[in-house]
């Protein structure tokens, strides 16, 4: 009975793959890119806890933080005296969270995704301190809502579900591998996961490139608590498709990449899909830099995000991506500094908002761990420390990545 399923998976990865080495767009025809990676399989065992963070680098900053070191002890302390901490957090779920565009009507979603964030912030703390309480608390959170929630509805959906499904496996994979007292309703919150999670994230957007980005985070993390493997080759195979299109490289030629799925046929359709940015001449323009700094950041955290778990997972997709994603964080990390002034023919000389605290993962991989330069990021994200969260996805990273060899 299992020779049909192997087959299967072996056309999925096939066809995965040539998806991933298409470039949709025709005007881009005359660019000769190297070829995509081949699709590699999902990891024989996987490792857990990892999601974002494995046991060694939680072993890492427990030992940091008891010793009083710098950035971690502030940024524990940071975290211990958030909301998402607390022990008299009461959990609300809903059985259909409804969220519209900038979550108007907002049923639940910001209910949601902060009680996810909040599950992933105990554990840490339970990881960290010890305190059982922390551990009971997590759980806690998650049960309610495994109890409870049957969908995501409305034009939000998929956006919300990708955000929420980041943070719950965080907050499972530390639970059920780390703490002794036991989770009798991980079976449950397993099948949370899988029956409402995982359905709407896994086929990505085909739209927006942080949402498409955001929902293969949620979708990968989901994996590696199901030890699905087959979602996780699809999830990878997402991100191999629409990193390239949501990163521009000069080496890419006279216009961006567009990402399988996109529909993206003619230059026109190509700049109003990034904003109307007509002149692509900047390493680590992003999709989205002329919308604003901040969901370009939710890109960039994404991004990190799955490469970081990839690599727990014996799956190291970084070096694929370290040039697209070094140069982003440190094309928009000069400009938000103010080093140089924002060029005319770049977003009409104008760009908005932040970054966010979305560079401490990156950071410590392409700097850290792979020795790329990367001056005006390290600037920014010192500056920015102790990096709290974004109230959306993003929670804590200094806390979890600063400096951490692991």
């Amino acid at each position: 009975m299992r020779r049909p399923r192997v087959l299967a998976l072996a056309l999925s990865a096939l066809v995965a793959g040539a998806l991933c080495a298409t470039l949709m767009s025709p005007a881009s025809a005359q660019k000769t890119p190297a070829a995509a990676p081949a699709v590699a399989a999902a990891p024989a065992a996987f490792t857990h806890p990892g999601v974002l963070v494995s046991r060694p680098q939680l072993d890492f900053v427990k030992g940091r933080v008891q010793a009083g070191a710098q950035p971690w002890k502030a940024a524990y302390d940071q975290m211990a005296a958030s909301r998402y901490a607390s022990l008299s957090r009461v959990p609300k779920p809903r059985a259909v969270v409804e969220c519209g565009s900038y979550s108007n009507p907002n049923y639940g979603c910001t209910d949601e995704r902060e009680d996810a964030i909040a599950a992933y912030t105990t554990a840490l703390a339970w990881y960290i301190t010890g305190d059982s309480r922390y551990a009971k608390k997590s759980i806690e959170l998650m049960d309610a809502w495994s109890a409870v929630i049957r969908d995501h509805t409305n034009s939000n959906a998929p956006l919300q579900t990708g955000w929420a499904g980041s943070s719950w496996p965080r907050a499972a994979e530390i639970i059920k591998y780390t703490y002794p007292g036991g989770w009798p309703g991980s079976g449950r919150f397993a099948t949370m996961l899988r029956d409402v999670y995982l359905p709407e994230v896994t086929n990505g957007s085909h739209s927006n490139g942080n949402w498409e980005l955001s929902m293969t985070e949620a979708a990968i993390g989901i994996a590696v608590f199901l030890e699905d493997r087959a979602a996780y080759d699809k999830a990878v195979a997402k991100f191999r498709g629409r990193v390239p299109a949501y990163i521009y490289l000069t080496s890419d030629g006279s216009l961006p990449r567009s990402a399988p799925g996109s529909g993206l046929d003619t230059r026109d359709e190509i700049v109003r899909y990034w904003q109307g940015q007509s002149v692509f001449a900047w390493n680590g323009l992003s999709q989205e830099t002329c919308r604003d700094l901040t969901h370009a950041g939710y890109g960039f955290s994404a991004i990190s995000h799955i490469a970081e778990t990839s690599r727990i997972q014996g799956q190291d997709l970084y070096p694929e991506i370290a040039d697209r994603l070094r140069h982003a964080l440190g094309l928009h990390a000069k400009y938000q500094l103010g080093v140089e002034p924002v060029p005319g023919n770049l977003c009409g000389g104008a760009l908005k908002d932040r970054l966010g605290p979305v560079t401490e993962v990156g950071l410590n991989a392409l700097a850290g761990r792979m020795g790329h330069a990367m001056t005006n990021t390290q600037r920014l994200t010192e500056q920015q420390r102790p990096a709290g969260s974004n109230n959306l996805f993003v929670a804590w990273e200094t806390l979890t990545h600063a400096g951490n060899p692991a």
